[in-house]
């Protein structure tokens, strides 16, 4: 089957080496690449759904901040003691089977939450809430850590970044969805019910698709050498080469606290700026500045990396810029601005880390590899997130708060402060302490040492890896044949 544009021998390899490598792209790669991403926007948009109109949730169910809070949180608690069993499930059922289950468990969970308004007796919506979000939570163990093992397992070399930006990126379009949505919907506090009831639309689809459209896990044929010698360590032992290895570690440990610094940030915006007198809306605006300038950056940042393979870089250099947004201030415009910077230098670089962990782990599975970093990132988040509220006190002076909580207005200079010192100390301790070869890209080339990764080749480059090849397959790229072109389709279709 034929692909895109980028599937021809001209964008990586020359048609009779391509075809002496024997791997193979499949187009059916692009349709478990949108149904991956569809199924992760919507689980991201059910776990903020609440947050950008959280004084009006408290008031329409009756419920504390802090229990609001805890609607979020539960997707990061949730995930510390179930993502280690999600990346078993992984690598044991296989890619397809796990994200079948994994949209049922998102549309359980998005049905659930919209039981209480349905007026069916019950006189306690927050165990209906919590326990849609819990499924919902589950079924983000599954979603998050596979983009990394379908790039991997599907998509060629010079895809891989790029698949894997599409299908991270996919979250925190969700968080966008979710902040611009969940405003715009909810006016009044009798618009709650309709705000969840729509959220269940692109839940059920998902599901819908990968019950019907995805057929198997893996390509008859591999992709690439990486590929072929994909999860070549069992669960157990590949857990164990990962904590012995001192650069997966920084790794995790560092970009985990970022993962956990960002989900702090999403969740706890509204209360922080609501404080200060701006609207929901603008706080989802700001949110939405931030995520939308994050998928530019991963989209430029992605490309980039396909093509100069400098993962660690890339990532010490986004991280970098990063630190030095957060610790701007401003009022209303700078505000968009500090917001937007935020989200190009930091979630730019969440898809180049998961390249970057698995590139440093080989031969550890996909899985394993992106979903420890996940789940670290989750338990960094809570703790994150739980010293942040702790660090708040009432205000007693007069403010402008537009807080509809029916409480005293917070103070959140100090956990600002906080979280603007610790995305600094992790940025700090990555640059200076992480350092890792490219195994992947190593083991790829030691396969295939005649194979040349530049888009236009030159004559010179080749010369010597064909002179080692019999006369039969020699190719000139610079004399025209008509031969490539039955080579290209036989070896790409």
């Amino acid at each position: 089957m034929s692909g895109p544009a980028g599937d021809r021998p001209g964008a990586a390899e020359t048609p009779i080496l391509g075809a002496l490598r024997g791997h193979r792209v499949y187009a059916r790669r692009w349709v478990f690449l949108l149904v991956l991403s569809l199924l992760s926007c919507s689980n991201a948009t059910l776990w903020l759904s609440f947050a950008p109109v959280a004084d009006r949730i408290v008031q329409y169910f009756h419920l504390s901040t802090e229990q609001i809070n805890w609607l979020s949180l539960v997707y990061l608690a949730v995930s510390i003691p179930f993502g280690v069993v999600a990346i078993w499930v992984l690598d044991f059922v296989g890619l397809r089977w796990a994200t079948i289950l994994c949209a049922w468990l998102n549309f359980a969970g998005s049905v659930i939450r919209s039981l209480y308004c349905m007026d069916i007796g019950t006189q306690d919506p927050f165990a209906f809430l919590m326990g849609g979000q819990s499924l919902c939570a589950l079924a983000q163990t599954l979603v998050i850590f596979s983009p990394a093992k379908l790039a991997a397992l599907w998509f060629p070399e010079h895809q891989r970044a790029t698949a894997n930006m599409i299908g991270t990126m996919s979250n925190p379009l969700g968080i966008l969805v979710a902040n611009l949505l969940s405003p715009a919907l909810v006016k009044k506090e009798e618009d709650i019910p309709l705000m969840l009831g729509i959220y269940i639309i692109p839940a059920g689809l998902a599901c819908l698709l990968a019950t019907a459209c995805l057929w198997e896990s893996v390509p008859p044929t591999p992709p690439s050498a990486g590929a072929a010698c994909s999860t070549s360590e069992k669960f157990l032992d590949g857990l164990k080469l990962l904590v012995r290895n001192k650069a997966y570690v920084i790794l995790a440990v560092c970009f985990g606290g970022g993962i956990g610094v960002f989900s702090s940030f999403s969740a706890l915006l509204e209360q922080v700026l609501c404080v200060k007198g701006y609207s929901n809306e603008f706080a989802g605006f700001c949110e939405s500045l931030f995520i939308e300038f994050g998928v530019l950056g991963a989209l430029v940042l992605s490309l980039y990396v396909d093509r100069t393979k400098h993962f660690t870089g890339a990532l010490k250099i986004g991280l970098c810029l990063t630190s030095m947004v957060s610790q701007l201030q401003g009022q209303t415009v700078a505000l968009a601005v500090i917001c937007s910077l935020f989200g190009l230098f930091g979630f730019s670089v969440a898809p180049v880390a998961m390249e970057l962990a698995v590139e440093c782990s080989f031969p550890v599975g996909e899985g394993a590899a992106a979903g420890l970093i996940f789940v670290l990132g989750q338990a960094e988040g809570v703790l994150i997130m739980v010293l942040l509220t702790a660090l708040t006190v009432r205000r007693a002076e007069p403010s402008f708060s537009t807080c509809q909580d029916g409480q005293g207005p917070l103070d959140w200079k100090v956990s600002v402060l906080l979280m603007a010192g610790l995305c600094t100390l992790f940025t700090c301790f990555l640059v200076f302490f992480f350092h890792t070869p490219y195994r992947r890209l190593e083991a790829e080339a030691s396969a295939s040492p005649s194979i040349q990764e530049d888009v236009c080749p030159a004559v010179e480059d080749h010369t010597p890896h064909l002179a080692a090849m019999p006369e039969a397959l020699r190719w000139d790229p610079m004399t025209p044949s008509t031969d490539a072109a039955g080579s290209s389709g036989a070896a790409h279709s």
